[in-house]
C-alpha cells in the first residue's frame, strides 16, 4: 500500500513535487509486480526485507508502533534469514530424528497436502494473523487442506510486540483461526516471537517489558482456548529481548529454530523443544521442522488439555555391572576395556576374565578396584566417539544403538549411517543432536 503525505507547503511546484515523487513510487511498484510472485517451496529473496543483522539496530531504537506494511514477507524463520549468510545459509543436517513435519504461510499459496503427507510428513503449523489487522489469505486452505489430508495441524500468530498488547493480538489471533478444540487433530496455538523485520530487535521494549507482554498473549491465548501456546523463536532472540527468562519452560511448549546439526542450546526454562524448525526448504513446501517424540505422544501432544509441555524423558542413569550379569550393558562394559587394551570376548557374560579386566583399569585409574562397574567406573571408561572415529568404543556405540532400534553393521567405524542413528537416538532422548557420542549420550545409550 502507497501512503502519499500531506505536506504544508503551498503552490504547484509542491504539488509536481509530490506527483513526481509518487509517480515513482507506482512505477516501481509496477515494476515489482511485473516480476510476479516466485511460486516455489522456499521463500522468495525478493519479498524479503534486506539482511541486516539485529544487533546493528538498537532494540530502544524503534521509532513507533509497527504496522505490518509487508505480512506476506513474515514468517516463522523470517528473522533468521535476515540475519544473512552467517546464520540462515547454514547446511540442513543429513538427518533430523522425531517426526517430520512442516509450517507454511502466504509464500506457499497452494500446496498439493495428499503429497504432501505421502512424502512423510505428520503435522503442519499454518500462519493465521499478524499483529491485529492481517490474516493470512491462505490460512483457510492451508489448515483445511492439512487437516483433509491426515496431518495434525494447529496455526500461528506472527508477533509485533510495538502494535498492541500481548492479549489484544491474542484476542484477535483466537477470532481468526487460533483457536483450539480436543479433537485429536488441532496442535496448540503458536506465538511466532523473533527478530523484528520492521527495525528494532526487540520491537523497542525493555526485556521486563517483553516478557510481560508475552506473558499476556500467552495467558489470554490460555483462557480464550484451555492450551497455552506454544511459543516459537531462537535461543538468540530470547536471551538479547527476554533477558533469557525462564519463566515459560514449564507451561510453553517450545518451537526453537535452529539451521544446523542440531538445536543447540535451549533458551532458559526449558530442558527439551517440542518442535525444532531445522531448515528453510526441504522434502516439504516451506520450513521443515521435526517433533521431539512419537506418533503417539504427537496425538496426545494435540489432544492435551492443559497444556503443559510434554515432561522430558526420565534421566538416565549409569546401570551397575558386575560379576555374574548377562546383558548389554555388560558387552558395552567389554567393548570399552578393549577400547583401554583388554583382550576380552566380547560375549555380554561378565565371567572371571572381564572382572579381571574391570579391576585392572579401575587400579590404573585411581578407582576402587572392586570389580564392580558403577557411576565412577563408567565416567573413566566411556570414549567420546565421532564422525571418523574407529575402533572397541564405536563397536560399543553401534552395539547400543541396535539395541534402540537401529539397523546398523558392527563394524567399529564411525561413517555416515552411524552418524545418522546417533542423532536420532539424541533427539528422540531430548538430548542435543549434534551426532557425537559423549558422556550424555553414552549414559542415556547405556541407561535406558
Amino acid at each position: 500500500m502507497l501512503e502519499t503525505r500531506r505536506t504544508s507547503r503551498p503552490g504547484a511546484t509542491a504539488a509536481r513535487r509530490t506527483s513526481a515523487a509518487v509517480t515513482g513510487l507506482l512505477a516501481g511498484a509496477l515494476l515489482l509486480l511485473a516480476a510476479g510472485p516466485a511460486v516455489a517451496s522456499a521463500h522468495p529473496a525478493a519479498a524479503r526485507p534486506a539482511a541486516v543483522h539485529p544487533a546493528a539496530v538498537h532494540p530502544a531504537a524503534s521509532p513507533g508502533p509497527t504496522a505490518p506494511t509487508h505480512p506476506e514477507a513474515d514468517y516463522a524463520g523470517a528473522g533468521l534469514r535476515r540475519l544473512g549468510a552467517a546464520a540462515s545459509r547454514l547446511a540442513a543436517p543429513t538427518a533430523v530424528g522425531g517426526l517430520p513435519g512442516l509450517d507454511v504461510s502466504g509464500y506457499q499459496p497452494t500446496v498439493n497436502w495428499p503429497s504432501v503427507r505421502g512424502a512423510g510428513a505428520t503435522f503442519a503449523y499454518v500462519k493465521a494473523a499478524e499483529g491485529t489487522s492481517y490474516i493470512s489469505p491462505s490460512f483457510s486452505g492451508q489448515y483445511t487442506g492439512a487437516a483433509a489430508a491426515g496431518l495434525i495441524r494447529g496455526a500461528y500468530h506472527f508477533a509485533l510486540p510495538d502494535n498492541s498488547t500481548g492479549a489484544a493480538q491474542a484476542d484477535y489471533f483466537v477470532g481468526h483461526g487460533g483457536g483450539w478444540s480436543a479433537d485429536g487433530k488441532t496442535l496448540p496455538p503458536a506465538l511466532d516471537i523473533e527478530y523484528n523485520p520492521y527495525g528494532a530487535t526487540c520491537y523497542g521494549l525493555s526485556q521486563s517489558a517483553m516478557v510481560s507482554w508475552i506473558r499476556s498473549f500467552s495467558d489470554e491465548v490460555r483462557a480464550r482456548t484451555g492450551r497455552y501456546p506454544t511459543i516459537y523463536t531462537t535461543t538468540d532472540w530470547w536471551t538479547t529481548c527476554t533477558g533469557d527468562n525462564a519463566g515459560f519452560g514449564a507451561t510453553n511448549p517450545l518451537w526453537v529454530a535452529r539451521y544446523s546439526s542440531g538445536p543447540g542450546t535451549l533458551p532458559a526454562g526449558w530442558s527439551a523443544q517440542t518442535i525444532w524448525q531445522y531448515a528453510d526448504s526441504g522434502t516439504f513446501p516451506g520450513d521443515q521442522d521435526s517433533f521431539n517424540g512419537s506418533a503417539a505422544a504427537l496425538q496426545a501432544f494435540a489432544g492435551g488439555t492443559g497444556g503443559t509441555p510434554p515432561p522430558p524423558p526420565p534421566s538416565a542413569g549409569w546401570p551397575t555391572v558386575q560379576q555374574g550379569q548377562t546383558s548389554e550393558a555388560v558387552r558395552t562394559v567389554q567393548y570399552l576395556l578393549n577400547a583401554h587394551g583388554a583382550a576380552l570376548t566380547v560375549d555380554g557374560a561378565f565371567g572371571a576374565a572381564t572382572g579381571t579386566a574391570v579391576r585392572s583399569f579401575q587400579s590404573s585409574h585411581g578407582l576402587t578396584a572392586d570389580g564392580v562397574v558403577g557411576p565412577a567406573t563408567w565416567g573413566s571408561l566411556i570414549v567420546t566417539v565421532q564422525q571418523g572415529s574407529s575402533g572397541a568404543a564405536v563397536s560399543a556405540a553401534q552395539r547400543e544403538l541396535d539395541a534402540h532400534g537401529a539397523a546398523l553393521t558392527v563394524d567399529g567405524a564411525f561413517g555416515a549411517a552411524t552418524g545418522t542413528a546417533v542423532r536420532s537416538f539424541q533427539s528422540s532422548h531430548g538430548l542435543t543432536a549434534d551426532g557425537v557420542v559423549g558422556p550424555d549420550t553414552w549414559k542415556a545409550l547405556v541407561g535406558s
